[in-house]
C-alpha cells in the first residue's frame, strides 16, 4: 500500500532569507533555490501563509466547515509556532501540494547541496500515510454528534 501514498518536500530557510521567499521568490538572494525549483517546475509556498490564508477562508465562509479552524488559528497567534511556520515552506510541483515519491526523491536529492550553505537550513519530507500524521490535540477537534 505504501507506493499509493504521495509525498510533500519542505524546506526550512534561514530567518533572513524568509521575507525574501515569502515575497520575491525570484529574486537574486534566493538564485540557487530558484534553480533547483525550476528544475522541477516547484513553486514554495509559505507554511505560516497557507495557515493565514485557511484561517482569513475560514472566517469569511463561516468556521463550521473548516474543521481545523480553532488549531490553525492558534497556532499562527502563538509567537513561538509563529516563528517556526514563518521559515518553513511547502514544496508544490507543477501548482500539486503532493506528488509521487519518485517526484519528490528527484527534488530532495537536488536540494541537498544546498543544505547548510545559507539558503536552505533544512529538509523534509512529508508523507499522505494518516499514521505519520498527527491530529491536533483533543481541545481543537471537532466534536461529533451522532
Amino acid at each position: 500500500m505504501h507506493d499509493a501514498w504521495q509525498y510533500q518536500l519542505r524546506i526550512y530557510l534561514p530567518d533572513e532569507l524568509v521575507d525574501a521567499a515569502r515575497n520575491d521568490p525570484d529574486g537574486s538572494a534566493l538564485a540557487p533555490l530558484s534553480h533547483v525549483l525550476s528544475k522541477h517546475a516547484a513553486s514554495l509556498k509559505s507554511q505560516f501563509d497557507a495557515f493565514s490564508d485557511y484561517v482569513a477562508e475560514a472566517e469569511r465562509q463561516g468556521v463550521d466547515g473548516f474543521p481545523l479552524y480553532a488549531w490553525t488559528k492558534a497556532t499562527i497567534e502563538d509567537p513561538v509556532k509563529r516563528a517556526k511556520h514563518l521559515r518553513a515552506f511547502a514544496l508544490h510541483i507543477n501548482g500539486r501540494a503532493i506528488y509521487s515519491k519518485e517526484e519528490a526523491d528527484a527534488l530532495e536529492a537536488d536540494l541537498q547541496p544546498l543544505i547548510g550553505g545559507g539558503v536552505v537550513d533544512r529538509v523534509s519530507k512529508h508523507d499522505t500515510n494518516p499514521a505519520h500524521n498527527p491530529q491536533p490535540p483533543e481541545q481543537y477537534r471537532p466534536h461529533r454528534t451522532t
